[in-house]
């Protein structure tokens, strides 16, 4: 009971790596709080963390939406001890694609900022409403999810590859931002993940997946939950600033 009685946030938390961190913190006593856009798998997934658990329906996009939220949980449970920042999206598009001496496609403006708005802007609007409540309870965990395509970079990900590297970019000036406060920021990397999206690809796509991974299987989102719970638990208790890959080993080509 690693998070006994802890109040944790989690965004994007209905389905996917969010969902299973949010089962897992649960496991490990804490009360969970889980925000989506995906209203009825929201409440599927509340229903199953326990009696304390709610769910509530927000966009991280939208600022006021997000301030509403965490006033509404702190004044429900008298406190907020971890936010993971989980939610995001992808919209893949290279950034120009050029075929027989013409451009025959590129990234969008909108896919572009669509994805700036979610996984990077959402991230600091979601820690700004929650910060405040963490300094006056004299300390708190911020969890933030990279990847690491933002470290490496991917083909095809300008946008979401730019948010990642950002988060990245984030927490290491939060870590030394809120640490005074004993506020510990650290992020999350992870690699190839087999959550029910990936699972959808085409079998050849994801042995080629497993074939730049020296474990040799994608990852299970309990892989990933696992490494949230330690850095939200008191083992990390020293740890802020860091970037914790979850990736068996990746090694990403071109």
């Amino acid at each position: 009971m690693r998070l006994k009685d802890r109040v944790a946030l989690i965004t994007g938390g209905a389905a996917g790596i969010g969902q299973a961190t949010a089962l897992r913190f649960a496991e490990e006593g804490a009360r969970v709080v889980i925000c989506d856009v995906t209203e009825e798998a929201g409440r599927q997934t509340a229903a199953m963390l326990g009696p304390d658990a709610a769910f509530y329906k927000v966009d991280v996009t939208d600022r006021q939406a997000v301030q509403e939220w965490v006033d509404d949980v702190a004044a429900r449970y008298g406190r907020i001890d971890i936010l993971v920042n989980n939610a995001g999206i992808l919209r893949d598009a290279q950034l120009v694609k050029y075929k027989d001496g013409q451009i025959v496609g590129q990234m969008s403006e909108e896919d572009f900022d669509r994805v700036i708005a979610v996984n990077l802007k959402g991230v600091f609007n979601c820690t700004q409403a929650v910060v405040p409540y963490m300094i006056r309870q004299g300390g708190g965990v911020i969890l933030n999810a990279s990847s690491v395509v933002g470290l490496d970079g991917n083909f095809g990900q300008t946008n979401y590859v730019a948010t990642k590297a950002g988060v990245i970019g984030m927490t290491k000036v939060w870590a030394r931002e809120l640490g005074r406060y004993g506020i510990r920021v650290n992020a999350v990397a992870p690699g190839f993940i087999l959550t029910d999206m990936v699972r959808q690809m085409p079998e050849k796509i994801l042995e080629g997946m497993r074939g730049r991974i020296p474990l040799g299987r994608l990852g299970d989102p309990r892989d990933v939950a696992n490494a949230y719970l330690f850095l939200a638990s008191d083992e990390a208790a020293y740890i802020t600033g860091a970037v914790l890959r979850v990736d068996g080993g990746i090694v990403i080509g071109t």
